[in-house]
């Protein structure tokens, strides 16, 4: 049985920054098996002891040395951190010397500073674009005037998620259709699609892979049956080549991954905050 490797995503702040680096820096070894944990708000050395603690603890009841993903700005917090005895990789600490020489200027570490740092019109975006998302998830809103992207695909390939996360992290106004049994009959776009051409991205998925999905959410359903997903699946892939509207397999990409293809197909600037 081979072993898991802990690994620690701390932060000074939310953490969500450590682990989308730690993630894809984690993805490069497939050869090994990871546990993570999220642990965020360590604002003080006091928590980062607690903290230290809690890793050791981990590691010697696991038997194999931790790893910690580090974005705390305070070096005393994370000198504390490190008296876990964990492999200690630290967001930052790449950049701040480089940046520093190239500046002229040396940084000023105070915890939590990144976070006051808020634009709030890119803030207000980023709102609305969620609102947008929610308004119009599954079909359920079909004003798409001002929409940036239309998500089409059968059900549970991926729609949701990845509008959720364009709205969250790019401030992009994504809505998503879902082709039903009536518009798979035809190899041509629903009509309430086809004003919003430029604005279409196809989602696809192994049908093997939305039936186990299907089967989570709707077991031993006609739904979730593999003859259903391939049926489903299949005619949907002929609709996008026929109409010719850039598609992408969902089965073995991120939500990431994915979002940043569509951003780029369809020359979506944003910047991510």
């Amino acid at each position: 049985m081979s072993t898991i490797r802990p690994v620690f995503y701390v932060s000074d702040g939310t953490g969500i920054t450590a682990e989308t680096i730690g993630h894809s820096l984690l993805t490069q070894f497939a050869g090994t098996k990871f546990s993570t944990n999220r642990i965020p708000f360590v604002d003080s050395v006091e928590r980062a002891l607690e903290v230290a603690d809690r890793i050791r603890a981990t590691g010697e009841a696991q038997g194999v040395r931790p790893i910690v993903v580090n974005s705390s700005v305070d070096p005393d917090i994370s000198a504390a951190i490190a008296r876990s005895g964990a492999l200690m990789l630290d967001v930052f600490a790449p950049f701040i010397d480089p940046l520093e020489a190239e500046l002229g200027e040396k940084r000023q570490p105070k915890v939590g500073q990144a976070h006051g740092m808020v634009d709030f019109e890119t803030y207000h975006r980023r709102i609305n674009a969620m609102n947008f998302a929610l308004t119009h998830d599954d079909g359920m809103s079909i004003n798409y005037d001002h929409a940036d992207v239309i998500l089409v695909a059968v059900s549970r390939a991926g729609k949701t998620p990845t509008c959720i996360y364009l709205a969250l992290h790019h401030g992009v106004a994504a809505a998503n259709y879902p082709l039903t049994d009536e518009d798979l009959e035809h190899d041509r776009l629903p009509p309430r699609l086809r004003a919003h051409r430029s604005k279409l991205f196809g989602l696809t998925i192994d049908p093997v892979r939305l039936q186990q999905i299907r089967q989570e959410r709707r077991p031993d359903s006609r739904y979730a049956r593999l003859d259903t997903c391939q049926r489903e699946v299949s005619a949907a892939e002929k609709l996008f080549r026929a109409e010719r509207i850039p598609v992408l397999s969902t089965t073995h990409v991120s939500i990431e991954e994915i979002s940043s293809k569509v951003m780029s197909t369809l020359g979506i600037q944003r910047v991510m905050y």
